[in-house]
């Protein structure tokens, strides 16, 4: 790791913790060695250096002579902070004007602006928290729905690194066995139980295999899945898609083609969030704008995690279905079928008519019937399982790479023992095996690549 020697890191710094704008509130945090001595030039209500630490303190601060607000300070002593520096907080009344002020007023005294995620930064330098739990805070920040909100809480409490942590200790015990070997190379002795070191390998595998699976169900806990409703004209999409956001969000209309454009709607179930794509009719059109829409739909296949086809039962046939089928299984696109206007024929007769084609879930849009049923099926086929966010789940890309990379270390190392290598082409697997270990939890880092993952935080943070 790289403790906190990196340039620029060493002085103190200020910003805007809540978001910007108007409102009853808002807290300017500073972090540093000079966070006190800073406040204090312009907070003359008390002397914040003689306070105890983890108080809150109602004064004025005071610029030049002038009162800019009244304020409450709250006071926090290294290392018992977030960041592990001396941090002061100050709540002030929400005017932009005022958040401004007080801000240019730390900086004249001595502080500069932080950088994006800079407070987080500092907070993994001093050993708070390690890269992955930092990168989890702006998880938590940006989560939007419960799941991606309980696995980042889970990720920032350390429940990912934990198991990284142990297998990283395994490994080095053993790596310095086998180099331990190679210093006594010529006495043909082994210090490393390879036995035990297959087993270790073999537990390992699974683990990260497991990790490495997550990640498909992380990414759609954490951005959601695109999914879109296509089908022929008038099959009901922009009906459908009124029912399950509950409101006249769609044009409906009895014409075929009315929808020329592409329309876009997040709907939360059990905490995924699908993001509805309404899209124009598929059909052969001389009308120009309406052929965009078609050409807009194709592209929108393509791109979507599912694609939800609709066909108007009384108008399909079977055979128009199963050619539809055929071509998504050809072109390996996940999809499901969705029978609407089941209502006007009766769901029996329906069923009947369609019994030759598995997997279609029959509906009517316009009398919300079966519509629970749709969501539910909607999230079995996306997440495949129950959803547990008590376990570990990968959300993040950069882990993801780095995993599959311990993974492929690990696979060489256990081909190794199979092939009885020698212990310093072991030794090699195993060091590569740990390098991406350390990536992933900060203790092999380098300045650009924290720069790049915390410059993604918000300013504040």
């Amino acid at each position: 790791m790289l403790g906190n020697n990196l340039t620029g890191y060493d002085d103190t710094i200020v910003a805007l913790a809540t978001a910007p704008g108007i409102g009853a509130i808002a807290i300017i945090r500073l972090s540093g060695k000079k966070a006190i001595e800073i406040c204090n030039s312009i907070f003359p209500s008390k002397n914040l250096n003689i306070q105890p630490g983890y108080t809150l303190h109602f004064g004025a601060i005071v610029f030049e002579e002038k009162i800019i607000d009244e304020v409450i300070i709250s006071l926090f002593t290294a290392p018992r902070s977030y960041t592990g520096e001396n941090i002061i907080e100050i709540s002030c009344h929400g005017s932009p004007y005022i958040q401004q002020q007080i801000i240019d007023a730390c900086i004249q005294s001595g502080a500069r602006m932080a950088k994006p995620g800079e407070f987080t930064m500092r907070a993994f330098l001093n050993g708070k928290l390690d890269l992955t739990q930092a990168e989890s805070v702006a998880d938590l920040i940006a989560s939007n729905s419960a799941a991606s909100h309980q696995t980042a809480m889970q990720q920032m409490r350390g429940g990912f690194s934990k198991e990284l942590y142990v297998l990283r200790e395994q490994l080095i015990s053993f790596s310095a066995l086998i180099e331990l070997e190679l210093d006594f190379s010529q006495e043909d002795v082994e210090f490393a139980d390879r036995t035990q070191l297959y087993r270790l390998i073999s537990e390992a595998m699974k683990m990260v295999q497991h990790l490495v699976d997550s990640f498909r169900m992380g990414n759609v806990i954490k951005n959601g899945v695109n999914t879109a409703i296509v089908g022929k004209p008038n099959a009901g999409k922009s009906t459908l898609l009124n029912t399950l956001l509950n409101e006249n969000r769609a044009i409906v209309s009895e014409i075929a083609g009315t929808t020329r454009d592409t329309i876009e709607e997040v709907l939360n179930i059990d905490g995924i969030l699908f993001r509805l794509i309404d899209t124009a009719g598929i059909r052969v059109s001389t009308d120009t704008i309406e052929s965009i829409g078609v050409q807009k739909t194709m592209e929108k296949i393509k791109e979507a995690g599912i694609v939800l086809y609709l066909f108007d039962v009384n108008e399909t046939s079977v055979e128009d279905l199963q050619l539809q089928t055929e071509t998504f299984e050809r072109e390996s696109i996940n999809y499901l079928l969705i029978g609407n206007k089941s209502d006007i024929a009766g769901l029996r007769t329906t069923q009947e008519t369609f019994s030759s084609i598995p997997g279609i879930l029959f509906i009517s849009a316009r009398q919300h019937e079966y519509i629970q049923e749709l969501k539910d099926t909607l999230v079995q086929k996306v997440m495949r399982g129950d959803i547990n966010t008590e376990d570990t789940i990968v959300t993040n890309a950069r882990h993801y790479a780095a995993l599959q990379e311990v993974l492929r270390s690990l696979l060489d190392v256990q081909q190794g023992l199979d092939n009885q290598l020698p212990g310093d082409l072991l030794s090699l697997d195993i060091r590569r095996c740990l390098h991406f270990l350390g990536e992933i939890t900060g203790q092999i880092t380098n300045e650009d690549q924290l720069d790049f993952i915390f410059s993604k935080f918000c300013i504040g943070k």
